[in-house]
C-alpha cells in the first residue's frame, strides 16, 4: 500500500490591503495574519486604477525599503487553489503572481526575492504565494519614482483619489516603513481618514 502524500504547507504573504480590506471569499481560505514574514523591499510605487490613482504597495527592488511582511497559512491542500484564491482577490493575471516552491518544481514570472527561500525553510513552508505586481509609476507618469514626484502625483488627484490614497497609506500595517509613507504622514494635507461608525468594506 502506497503512503498517502502529505499536503504541502502553504503561506500567503501580505503587506497592504490584503491584511485590512476584508474579503470573505478570500479570507475564508486562510488563517490569521502573522507579523513575522520575510523581509521584502516595499514601496507605494504602483498607481492603482481601482483606487482612483492612489499609490499602492508593491515589492520594488529599486525604490523599496526593507520591511518585514506578514503571512497567513492557506487552508488549501493544492497550491494551485491557493494561487487562484490570491489571483482572484487581487483581480490580476497569472503572470503577475509570485510563488516559490521549495522543491523547485515550479517557477513564476516575477522575480523571487532572495529572502523568501531561507524564510520558507525556517518556517517549514513548502510553497509561498504573493502578489507580484510591479511598480508602474514611471510608465504611468513619465517620471521616475521619487518621494517628491510621488507626493506631486497624489496632490494632483481628485478628492476621491486623495481620500483613497490616505486610507491606503494610513491603514498599511505599522511594520511597513517606507520613505514615501514617512514623508506623507507629516504632510498637513494628508489627514488620517475618519471612518464612519457603520463603515463597510470599501471593495
Amino acid at each position: 500500500m502506497t503512503e498517502k502524500k502529505k499536503a504541502p504547507k502553504i503561506a500567503i504573504l501580505g503587506w497592504g490591503s490584503l491584511i485590512w480590506d476584508e474579503r470573505p471569499e478570500f479570507d475564508k481560505h486562510h488563517e490569521e495574519w502573522l507579523p513575522d514574514g520575510p523581509v521584502l523591499k516595499l514601496e507605494f510605487s504602483r498607481i492603482s486604477e481601482t483606487r482612483k490613482g492612489a499609490l499602492t504597495l508593491v515589492i520594488d527592488s529599486g525604490n523599496g525599503s526593507a520591511c518585514v511582511s506578514a503571512y497567513a497559512i492557506s487552508t488549501r491542500k493544492n497550491p494551485d487553489d491557493a494561487i487562484a484564491d490570491l489571483r482572484c482577490r487581487e483581480g490580476t493575471v497569472m503572470r503577475r503572481m509570485g510563488f516559490y516552491f521549495r522543491d523547485g518544481s515550479r517557477t513564476c514570472a516575477p522575480d523571487v526575492p532572495a529572502t523568501i527561500a531561507p524564510w520558507a525553510a525556517e518556517k517549514g513552508f513548502d510553497v509561498v504565494v504573493w502578489t507580484g505586481l510591479p511598480g508602474n509609476f514611471k510608465r504611468e507618469t513619465g517620471k521616475g519614482f521619487t518621494v517628491p514626484n510621488a507626493i506631486s502625483h497624489l496632490q494632483s488627484l481628485e478628492p476621491e483619489g486623495k481620500a483613497m490614497a490616505a486610507e491606503y497609506v494610513w491603514r498599511a500595517p505599522d511594520f511597513v516603513k517606507t520613505e514615501l509613507r514617512t514623508a506623507l504622514q507629516i504632510e498637513p494635507w494628508f489627514p488620517v481618514p475618519q471612518a464612519p461608525a457603520d463603515a463597510e468594506d470599501a471593495g
